[in-house]
């Protein structure tokens, strides 16, 4: 085992953890969020991706006890239709294998470009960039988008979109939730299905990431000491719980409109930020 003791401690890695548990849910980004403001703090660097990725087991092991018993259903019918082949599928094994299908473009995609993932598109002007140009296309998925679709009328064509959808969270400033959401509303579905189902989707996604990069820390190191790292997925497991149960009871009354705007004003600042020089683009 070979862990590399980075330049974050503990405070600053706490603050972390609160920004990830703010952020995950929210159509707003939490990997641009951490990419963005580690290198604004005292030490000054850019926690990396390796850390974005853990401090995730904390927010969806708050996703885990938040849905607790719809994913337990889930995963008992699920298994079931497969010891019985099949024939006793019902609505829960169903979305157990839409769930399936829809982790594959991410899965997929991840490692095939897990390079660039950790390196080039980590580019603060992609970054700002996409957190600009993703807020107009969420604002046109909310505003013309008709929301009259639930997840019961969830097709397998719509399962794959969604898992696209997702998939283009691998470049930070796009956000899972918000690509996902995105992509449910300009479907027809009503908000809070599609934000209901952007977090069923991203449990085994995120999940498999964290614990990958988890391993890959103990091989080859981590600009984030252990401890330090841990503190930062607690405080986002308890912050991100919060943030879920908040969230869910606003968005099927409240419009995306101000997640739209603070995209677009957090854009223009990280363009004006690296402009004057403040933050560094790699």
């Amino acid at each position: 085992m070979r862990l590399v003791s980075g330049a974050i401690g503990w405070g600053e890695a706490a603050a972390l953890g609160v920004l990830q548990g703010l952020t995950e849910f929210l159509p707003v980004s939490s990997s641009a969020h951490l990419r963005i403001f580690g290198p604004l703090l005292p030490s000054g660097g850019d926690p990396g991706a390796a850390f974005t990725a853990i401090t995730q087991i904390g927010t969806e092991a708050a996703v885990l006890l938040y849905f607790r018993r719809e994913l337990a259903s889930i995963a008992l019918s699920w298994g079931r239709s497969i010891a019985s082949t099949g024939r006793h599928a019902d609505a829960d094994s169903r979305m157990g294998w839409l769930i399936l299908i829809g982790t594959l473009p991410i899965a997929i995609l991840g490692l095939l470009f897990k390079d660039a993932i950790e390196t080039s598109l980590r580019n603060l002007y992609i970054t700002a960039a996409m957190l600009i140009g993703f807020a107009l296309l969420l604002w046109a998925a909310d505003r013309f988008g008709t929301r009259q679709r639930s997840l019961q009328q969830l097709s397998w064509r719509s399962g794959v979109l969604f898992g696209l959808a997702q998939a283009l969270a691998l470049v930070p400033g796009v956000s899972r939730s918000g690509g996902t959401i995105t992509a449910g509303l300009l479907m027809g579905y009503s908000r809070e299905a599609a934000a209901r189902y952007s977090f069923l989707l991203a449990v085994p996604a995120v999940l498999a990431s964290g614990v990958y990069q988890l391993y890959r820390s103990w091989e080859v190191g981590s600009p984030v000491a252990p401890g330090p790292t841990l503190l930062a997925t607690v405080v986002a497991f308890g912050v991100g719980y919060g943030v879920i149960v908040v969230f869910l009871k606003l968005v099927s009354s409240r419009g995306y409109l101000p997640f739209v705007a603070y995209r677009i004003v957090l854009g223009l600042a990280v363009l004006a930020l690296l402009h004057f020089g403040v933050l560094n683009p790699l």
